[in-house]
């Protein structure tokens, strides 16, 4: 039997979160979702999801101070992340990359695009 694949989704906006755990359980992915970088970070000491998505502004970290944490660690240091923005600028998206980021989207985004990015890097 196929283990599902775990994502840790860290996004402020309630419509987003249900939005990306809708596509993401339709497409037989685990989500779970924090609201803040600094509960994505206390979660992340719990749990070691398959693939996290990571948005760049978030309330008390933002989702750079998050994936310098991430890369930061030695268990989770290969965790993929998707980083998921507003925030499209190519600046934003060279930061981003210079931290390691596994993969950049843009929003608005298509659902397809977030559900394949994720089960790739996922390795599914």
């Amino acid at each position: 039997m196929d283990v599902a694949t775990e994502v840790l989704i860290a996004e402020d906006e309630p419509n987003i979160v249900e939005l990306l755990t809708f596509i993401l359980e339709r497409a037989g992915c685990r989500a779970r979702a924090v609201y803040d970088g600094e509960a994505a970070i206390e979660a992340l000491r719990g749990i070691r999801p398959d693939v996290m998505i990571l948005d760049l502004m978030l309330p008390k970290r933002d989702g750079y101070d998050v994936l310098k944490a991430v890369r930061g660690d030695s268990r989770l240091s290969d965790l993929p992340v998707v980083m998921l923005t507003a925030k499209g600028q190519e600046k934003d998206r060279k930061v981003a990359e210079s931290l390691g980021v596994s993969a950049f989207i843009t929003k608005p985004f298509s659902n397809q695009d977030v559900v394949d990015c994720v089960i790739g890097l996922a390795g599914r």
